[in-house]
């Protein structure tokens, strides 16, 4: 499975360490980058990873700021992608198994790197669970259609 990664400046740590763990659990990544600690905007890189996803390039991607909220912002206005920034293990495996979340949006001042690779595992190791879900995250793509994202 190829996974996007991005981050800017404030989740370059975070996005190094789940970056490692990643490759170390068999998946292949695509770095979008910042690999530096100046100061950065964060849309410059969240938002190829998102449009990475959109498009099938890859199946997955996890995205880090300081918050994880400017990135989930920034890949929720990619049609076709469902960004969810989680903080902990049951929402990271709920957005997948519920929500058929395609993205994870993680802060790197908000949880420590050992907790975060556990969301990541959660996120990586859940699957959508599709019946009544389907109809739901049906509900969410009409939204998007309606309105252009």
């Amino acid at each position: 499975m190829k996974i996007a990664l991005a981050c800017d400046h404030g989740g370059l740590n975070l996005k190094r360490e789940i970056k490692k763990y990643l490759e170390e659990n068999g998946y292949e990544t695509v770095d979008f980058g910042t690999d530096a600690y100046d100061s950065c905007d964060y849309p410059d890189f969240a938002l190829p990873a998102a449009e990475a996803v959109a498009s099938g390039k890859c199946e997955r991607g996890i995205v880090v700021c300081s918050t994880g909220i400017g990135v989930s912002i920034v890949a929720n206005k990619v049609p076709g992608v469902r960004c969810a920034h989680c903080h902990d293990t049951y929402c990271a495996e709920f957005t997948r198994r519920h929500n058929d979340a395609n993205m994870l949006a993680l802060g790197e001042k908000v949880v420590g790197a050992g907790y975060a690779l556990k969301i990541v595992e959660a996120f990586m190791h859940s699957e959508f669970e599709g019946g009544r879900h389907q109809r739901r995250v049906d509900k969410i793509t009409a939204i998007e259609k309606k309105y252009g994202k």
